[in-house]
């Protein structure tokens, strides 16, 4: 019977899918007083219908035909205004309820603006004041943690991993001190792995880490160690896609940084959930059970996003 619970948990887990990270994102550069060239990225596995922009009534706009440029289809778009974008509206529609839109103003005087658009929050106005911070990068790192499935299954694999506080607190310290380090190698151009590649990779340490989880507590042997290692990993792959879709150079460090706490944000969001339901379980007696179904579940949709994602490579 456990063996046919089992089976069922790896087969329907094969029906989720992982949240590749691949953002829209549109940049306005203003050349001359009023005058705007757009460059319109919209990811080319769209979650739903194409995405359409809409730009104040102020501006004549004119756009050319859309061409393929890595993981997305772009579009570049002229604007010819009679004012200022600062105090208007940009609006998305057709947005899916896993990609958001990272919009990025670049003014003709040297101010700056950044903000997120999605499908709750379809409209940005660019405000008249000039922007100190990229925030519009934390609440991408949020968005990212939270959307992002697969990197939410090793999470939530490794507080089932562990037990007690002080264990859990070295290993996610170790996992994120590790996604930190090549998240921000990778930006700023040091090394890179190839994307493709380091998603396939990702779905191995979801493997390994449902491998882990059939072992016996006593068995385990430094997990932080192993959280470390596997960091390095989804660092890239956090990574990515944000070069994908560009960081102004001026503000590199400060959106990479904005970023890196949005993420944390959204871990901190999940951990305490996770543990608490965790804690529930181990006191009515449930926790190794569904510990060990836990490890199926992740293993069955860890080996079904690792074929998927060879097969990409390979196709």
């Amino acid at each position: 019977m456990n063996k046919f619970l089992y089976s069922l948990i790896i087969l329907f887990s094969s029906n989720f899918f992982s949240h590749e990270f691949n953002p829209a994102h549109l940049l306005i550069e203003e050349k001359k007083e009023f005058e705007y060239e757009a460059l319109w990225m919209t990811p080319v596995k769209k979650l739903g219908s194409s995405p359409e922009l809409s730009f104040p009534n102020e501006c004549d706009v004119e756009r050319d035909l859309p061409f393929r440029q890595n993981k997305y289809i772009s579009e570049r778009i002229s604007l010819k205004c009679i004012e200022s974008l600062k105090g208007k509206k940009i609006q998305v529609r057709g947005l899916s309820i896993l990609n958001d839109a990272l919009v990025t103003v670049n003014f003709f005087n040297g101010d700056r603006f950044e903000g997120l658009m999605n499908l709750k929050v379809p409209e940005i106005v660019i405000p008249e004041k000039k922007q100190v911070y990229p925030t519009g990068y934390f609440y991408l790192g949020v968005e990212h943690l939270l959307g992002g499935i697969d990197h939410i299954i090793f999470v939530l694999g490794l507080i089932f991993l562990i037990s007690g506080f002080i264990p859990l607190l070295k290993t996610i310290t170790a996992f994120t001190l590790a996604h930190s380090i090549t998240l921000a190698i990778s930006v700023l151009d040091i090394f890179k792995l190839p994307s493709a590649s380091t998603e396939a990779l990702i779905a191995l340490t979801i493997i390994y880490l449902a491998f882990e989880l059939t072992k016996q507590e006593n068995e385990i042997r430094r997990p932080w160690l192993m959280a470390f290692g596997f960091g390095l990993l989804h660092g890239f792959g956090f990574a990515g896609a944000l070069s994908e879709i560009g960081i102004t150079n001026d503000q590199l460090l400060l959106s990479l940084l904005f970023f890196n706490v949005g993420i944390e944000i959204g871990q901190l969001m999940i951990i305490p959930l996770a543990g608490f339901v965790i804690f529930l379980l181990s006191k009515i007696n449930l926790k190794k059970h569904l510990k060990i179904s836990v490890a199926y579940g992740i293993g069955g949709m860890g080996f079904f996003w690792f074929m998927t994602r060879i097969w990409s490579i390979v196709v």
